[in-house]
């Protein structure tokens, strides 16, 4: 907006004001006094273009974004915690129970009990919100004493934990809010609920897929991959947790909801390389499935057709390929198809040199 204003256009605005017969020229006395002003209104310049900016929803970021689309009613989700199953065994290897709200350690991540499953089962919660809990399993180290605890685990994520909700996500979200016409219970509605919902990153409804009055809402993750058991529970139990059309969840009376997590078929690669000089066969395995990741995520949902020919793509873009051959994509060279409640996912990738 203000991208002509710059330090020499606006020193020189500056300098034509001041009389001919007065000496301005770089290092006199009046070019010396206005040259600071100069930067300094430059530089306004350009704090007055980037606030321009947030007050939009499609430039804006951070609480900029959040105030610029408050009046759709559209929220950004927050962090929540992980919470993990731990088991608790005494000195003769056999489970023992602890007492609620005791605190144990992996490296950099606490987590506390917060509720008993069953002898020696426990729910463990991060102390810390966001993902970062999420891949931490194995022993269990105490920062309470517990009398007779001689061993303690992490053994499975029961529950996700997620980041606060990205600016890119929560932008979606309310494009989908303004530009689809959400009411009445319709399949866009659907979608939306399923995505208020921490852990969902997109929905897809399929109304009557089981005769009148049913809906399948199928689910994916952040990630573009099926969600974990206890989100796709938690959408259940917020849409329709009765499943009788009965209307105690979000969705009206006489829809009975189905929602499970997205299908997920593998993507299978293989391919012959000529590599330029020092190159390796790793290093290309480990660019095409950054790349095909990046590529299958972007179809989540949107497009049903894995293409051959953009995995070919992918490949010629990869600096250390030279040629290729023998290109199969799920031991073949057509495009795959996706079905509409599936997503497709990396599987394996085989690369080697010609």
């Amino acid at each position: 907006m203000f991208e002509d204003q710059t330090f020499d256009t606006i020193l020189q605005r500056m300098l034509d004001r001041v009389p001919t017969d007065i000496d301005k020229r770089e290092g006199s006395i009046i070019y010396d006094a206005l040259a600071p002003a100069a930067v300094e209104l430059a530089q306004m310049y350009v704090e007055l273009d980037l606030n321009a900016n947030l007050r939009f929803a499609d430039t804006a970021t951070g609480d900029y974004l959040d105030k610029a689309i408050a009046w759709s009613g559209v929220t950004r989700k927050a962090a929540t915690k992980t919470q993990l199953r731990g088991l608790f065994y005494d000195s003769a290897n056999t489970l023992m129970d602890i007492p609620i709200g005791s605190r144990f350690a992996i490296g950099d991540v606490n987590y506390k009990a917060i509720a008993r499953l069953a002898l020696g089962d426990y729910r463990m919660e991060a102390e810390t919100a966001g993902a970062a809990g999420n891949q931490t399993f194995g022993s269990l180290l105490p920062i309470d004493y517990i009398n007779n605890l001689a061993r303690a685990e992490l053994t499975e994520v029961l529950i996700p934990g997620v980041y606060r909700e990205t600016d890119a996500s929560l932008y979606e979200r309310y494009q989908e809010r303004i530009s689809k016409p959400i009411t009445s219970g319709n399949r866009y509605q659907y979608e939306e609920w399923a995505r208020e919902i921490s852990g969902v990153g997109r929905a897809k409804a399929f109304p009557l897929w089981n005769g009148p009055g049913t809906v399948k809402v199928a689910l994916l993750n952040n990630d573009m991959r099926s969600p974990s058991a206890a989100v796709v529970a938690a959408v259940q139990d917020y849409i329709d947790p009765t499943q009788d059309g009965m209307g105690n969840g979000t969705a009206p009376i006489g829809a009975v909801v189905t929602v499970v997590g997205a299908i997920e078929v593998s993507i299978n690669i293989s391919v012959s390389v000529t590599l330029a000089s020092g190159a390796t066969t790793s290093q290309v395995k480990t660019q095409l499935e950054a790349a095909t990741k990046a590529y299958l995520a972007s179809l989540a949902f949107t497009d049903s057709l894995v293409r051959y020919t953009r995995i070919q793509s992918l490949i010629l873009d990869i600096p250390p390929v030279i040629d290729y051959t023998n290109l199969k994509v799920n031991g073949g060279t057509i495009n795959i198809e996706i079905p509409a409640d599936a997503v497709p996912v990396l599987g394996t990738v085989t690369v080697t040199a010609i």
